[in-house]
């Protein structure tokens, strides 16, 4: 890709990370693509039914995007093995984070996974997961997380994102600034986490301290509510978090995305999600599911970025960092 000027559409479409209905590019697709300018693609088992299939898919949504001359897509899926596993066999299939143990065992999970998704052309992936959990036996995270403490959590972290990365897999950590303590689902509620900074700081942020300075390519903000942090907004909405925490005080330069708007968590209509996105300098905006949102937050992120400069101008530095990670990894 050895283009630098972007268009008014591109500024707005690239934001967005989309899921979509359907196993070949329909029209659905075509628009999400064409229309759109989606910056990246999300799939789920819907999508998903041979390896064959799902080669084709990606093949000829990246074919449709170079034609519409657009960057190249991300194409991003949940392969974290264990409970969240989208593809099943013939791919392989990983007990998941709890039975990662040594360095071994989390390189060899990373290789073969990075290697069956380039494949069939996926080209990001939604992990590792690096919320503690540690002893909290009734932790959400208990079945998805690395055991033991902070500082294992982040050496196995880190491993994953390296073997991941040096084998043309984009890793995502999630879910900034860490879920571990929580009990609730926010696929179904606003779980609340009640913490100070400090105890943050000695605990939970120490993987993803350790993925950003391993360079990880994306870390995903999670829809938890941290009072002490923003009273008002959880992570995922928040400047305070995504902007003075991971931006400003931690240093993180890669991508930072949202979770899935349209989990139960977010109770807001898409636009109020969409401008406080754009307030907290994240990248991209997850709405995995086909439906009104999606044209609605590309129409409103066009409107806040015509409309006002300092949106613009945070706009402007995402588009940046979007585009030199495409740069980086992909070609077209």
């Amino acid at each position: 890709m050895n283009r630098d000027d972007v268009t008014q559409m591109e500024m707005a479409g690239q934001r967005l990370m989309l899921g979509f209905d359907g196993l070949d590019l329909n029209d659905d697709l075509r628009h999400l693509i064409r229309d759109l300018g989606a910056g990246g693609l999300i799939l789920f088992k819907r999508n998903i039914e041979t390896p064959d299939q799902v080669k084709a898919l990606c093949e000829s949504c990246r074919a449709y995007a170079k034609a519409c001359g657009l960057p190249p897509l991300f194409i991003a899926v949940d392969q974290e093995g264990g409970t969240v596993a989208r593809l099943r066999e013939p791919f392989t299939v990983f007990k998941g984070n709890p039975y990662i143990e040594t360095l071994e065992d989390a390189r060899h999970f990373a290789a073969v996974t990075a290697r069956e998704l380039k494949s069939i052309g996926v080209n990001m992936n939604f992990a590792p997961v690096l919320d503690v959990a540690g002893d909290n036996k009734d932790s959400i995270m208990k079945d998805r997380s690395f055991k033991g403490t902070p500082e294992r959590v982040a050496v196995l972290g880190t491993e994953v994102i390296r073997t991941f990365q040096e084998n043309g897999i984009l890793a995502v950590a999630k879910h900034f600034p860490g879920i571990g303590r929580t009990v609730k689902d926010s696929h179904f509620f606003l779980p609340v986490l009640d913490i100070e900074w400090p105890a943050l700081e000695a605990s939970d942020l120490i993987p993803f301290m350790a993925a950003k300075n391993e360079g990880v390519a994306g870390i995903m903000l999670s829809h938890i509510l941290y009072p002490r942090l923003d009273e008002n907004w959880p992570a995922s909405l928040s400047p305070a978090i995504a902007k003075d925490l991971l931006r400003d005080r931690i240093g993180y330069e890669g991508l930072v995305m949202t979770d899935d708007l349209d989990m139960k968590a977010i109770e807001k209509d898409i636009e109020t999600c969409i401008g406080r996105i754009l307030a907290s300098g994240i990248d991209l905006a997850l709405i995995c599911h086909q439906g009104p949102n999606i044209d609605k937050a590309f129409h409103e992120i066009r409107r806040l970025l015509r409309e006002d400069e300092g949106l613009s101008d945070l706009g402007k530095k995402s588009i940046e960092r979007i585009l030199r990670v495409k740069r980086k990894y992909f070609r077209q």
